[in-house]
This record gives structure tokens, sequence and C-alpha cells, in this order.
């Protein structure tokens, strides 16, 4: 017989109880929580915000709270693998492009109109763009979240934008069009002012999009005519990673968060600055 503390922490205990939910439930909107717990529905909202944030808990494009990570295989990831797994099989190939470029690669996954970056391999130059682990970004703004979108056909691209203007999604999909032939697409300080970045997908043995992966350069080292160079080291890395994928489950994991994040980073400070 457990005795309850003498002095509980409300927010704790809802917290641990709303761990219970997920895991006996799986599927929670705010209204359920926030009755089930007798507590408002702003104060449900960001509990669930701390749960994603911390990946306990995952949020889909129907704004459906799921187990994340932490209480096993995230929704979506196919049949039971999860995320460390994808990072572990890629890695290698990460390494190697980060030294062949200099620059910081990044691997993300989309979830919903969203793309979590996963892994990251910081650039050794002085100016760089820094570790973006946990960083959540608009899809249709970053590279690599493009190019995984570019890969849904166009009835369900109008149901994940069915809130953009008219003229921002006649914009996005025709910008879509044009990726989709080509392989790759580019991020010119569309998400973070002074950030560019290149991004191409990582398929699986049924040629599913599991993954992205991007090269992200200060805007002020690149320019278009680098851009070849970046995108042959950019496809070897993506050879190289995958016949590691042939059997990874098709479905990157669905979630949310709005955690913002630093991107560029210097190694030493210049006029008191980092």
């Amino acid at each position: 017989m457990k005795n309850k503390p003498a002095y509980p922490l409300g927010s704790v205990d809802n917290a641990l109880l709303l761990l219970h939910m997920l895991r006996d439930q799986g599927r929670l909107k705010v209204t359920d929580v926030a009755k089930e717990l007798g507590i408002a529905r702003s104060t449900a909202h960001r509990l669930l915000a701390m749960l994603v944030y911390r990946d306990f808990a995952v949020q889909d494009e129907h704004h459906t709270y799921l187990p994340g990570p932490f209480l096993g295989p995230a929704a979506g990831d196919g049949g039971g693998s999860s995320l460390r797994e994808l990072r572990a099989h890629v890695r290698p190939a990460m390494e190697a492009l980060c030294a062949r470029v200099r620059e910081t690669v990044n691997l993300m996954v989309r979830m919903g109109t969203e793309v979590r970056f996963l892994d990251s391999i910081e650039s050794p130059q002085i100016l760089y763009v820094g570790d973006r682990r946990g960083t959540i970004l608009p899809a249709h703004r970053a590279s690599g979240g493009k190019v995984l979108l570019s890969s849904l056909p166009r009835d369900q691209l109008a149901h994940l934008y069915q809130d953009l203007p008219d003229q921002e999604r006649a914009s996005l999909l025709r910008e879509l069009d044009e990726i989709r032939p080509r392989g790759y697409a580019l991020n010119l300080d569309d998400t973070e002012q002074g950030v560019s970045a290149i991004g191409a997908a990582l398929r699986n043995g049924r040629g599913t999009p599991v993954g992205a992966l991007s090269i992200s350069i200060p805007s002020a080292r690149y320019t278009p005519d680098r851009l070849p160079s970046l995108l042959t080291d950019l496809r070897q890395s993506i050879t190289e990673a995958e016949p590691h994928l042939t059997n990874f489950p098709p479905d990157p994991p669905e979630a949310l968060d709005t955690r913002p994040h630093a991107s560029i980073t210097t190694r030493q400070p210049t006029n008191g600055t980092t």
C-alpha cells in the first residue's frame, strides 16, 4: 500500500498520471485530459506540450497525442523500429559527409506539417550551423521537409495544408512539383536568417522516404557555385546509407514541438558575441 506524500506536487502528479493515460489509452486529446484530470484546457495543453518536449508524447496533424519514443515505438514507425535505430543506421554516412564537406549535417523525419531533427554532426569550422537535435521546423520551409513533402500525392498535400492561404498553398505545390523530379530541395534563409541548406530524401527498399539528410551552411559561406559539389557529396552519403534502410519502416513518426533553437554558432567569441 503506497501512501500519498505529505506535500504532493500537483503538477508533477498530473504529468505522471498523463503518462499512465498515454500508455494505457494510446490516444489523447486536450479535452480528454482536462476532463480526466479535472484541470483547465490550457493547463492540459501545457502539460502535454512538456511531454512532447521531452519525447514522452508525440502529436499528429489531427491534434491527437500519442505515446512518444520514451514510452515505446513512436506512432507511424511501421512496426517497432525506433528512432534510435534510424540514427544508428544513418550516422556513419553522416559522419563521412561532414568530413567531406566540412559543414553541419542533419538527419530529419517528417511529422505532419513539421520536420524533427533526429541527429546532427557539427561542422569543424569556426563559423558553423549548430547542433539541431530536437529542433522542429515547418516542413514546407526546411530543405529536407520539402523533399519529403514532394513524395506525397497532391490530395494529401492539400489536406495537410488546407489552412494555408490559397496563394501560398499554390506556390508551395508549384515548388514541390519542381523538387520532385530533381530529388533535392534548397532552404535559403527560409527558416532562419543566415542559414542555407540542401536536403535530399532517404528511402527504404520499397522506395518509400523514411527521412532526409541535409547539409546546413552559414549563408555567408554559401554560393550557388558550391551547389554541384555539395549535391554530389550528399547523394554519395545517401547511397552509402540506404542499403542499411532496406527493411526500415516506411513512415516517419508524427509529432509536434515548437521549441526555438539557435542555429549559427561561433567556436570563438568575436567582439563579445558568440
